[in-house]
């Protein structure tokens, strides 16, 4: 059992150390890698979060804040999280109105019960037990909450689905070139392709407690946008 701990602490050190080291260029590689359609899969989040003025919003895996942004001008109290020292710094520089805070996915550091919403942009499938952090998400939100997972996924159609899988085992390493952390974008190929299909992250959804689980697909399924209630 304490081997696991370690290496599971290991996992988690290793992870935000390489993500650490792509915080710079980290958002024009997400609009490089996507050819810009992370855009408009933002604004979709922004969305379905809804948020309100003086609703109190937790945005996991932030980043550099960028999905944080929209929260804070629709009105409402964000509060941008992350594992990653080295995201939250740049993050800051570029975002200094925002109360950037550093938080593990699977020990949040706030209260049962503290969102009116959480949301997680494509930083779920890093965090090395993805049902404990489901679990935890709903711990931190209010019995009348949402959550919103905007996470990779599974093309519906088959013959696209056979494009892109060749897109992220042989286009994503060859632009990941242009990075300073190669390695870093062959691990997203790879944990893309290791990922739940839409279908196994609403199990795990459920079996964490969360209802009226439900997704929606994104440019074909290759993004997909889960949501569901912390009501009992």
């Amino acid at each position: 059992m304490l081997e696991t701990r370690a290496s599971l602490a290991k996992r988690r050190h290793d992870v935000a150390m390489m993500f650490d080291g792509v915080a710079r260029r980290y958002d024009l590689m997400n609009d490089l890698l996507s050819l810009g359609a992370d855009r408009q899969w933002r604004h979709d989040v922004v969305d379905a979060v809804d948020p309100s003025p003086g609703q109190r919003i937790l945005d996991l895996a932030a980043g550099t804040g960028t999905s944080s942004v929209p929260f804070e001008r629709a009105g409402a109290q964000v509060f941008p999280t992350d594992l990653s020292l080295g995201m939250l710094q740049v993050g800051k520089q570029r975002q200094p109105q925002l109360a950037f805070v550093a938080g593990d996915a699977l020990q949040l550091p706030y209260a049962d019960n503290s969102f009116d919403a959480v949301s997680i942009s494509f930083g779920l499938r890093n965090v090395e037990n993805t049902l404990a952090a489901l679990i935890e998400l709903r711990r931190v939100t209010k019995p009348a909450g949402r959550v919103v997972i905007c996470e990779f996924s599974r093309p519906t159609w088959a013959p696209f689905g056979a494009a892109y899988g060749f897109y992220l085992e042989r286009a994503v390493p060859a632009l990941a070139g242009l990075s300073s952390n190669p390695a870093a974008y062959s691990y997203l190929a790879e944990s893309i392709l290791a990922w739940p299909d839409q279908p196994g992250l609403a199990e795990l959804m459920v079996r964490a407690g969360w209802r009226a689980v439900g997704w929606r697909n994104l440019s074909g399924g290759i993004v997909a946008l889960h949501r569901g209630w912390a009501g009992d």
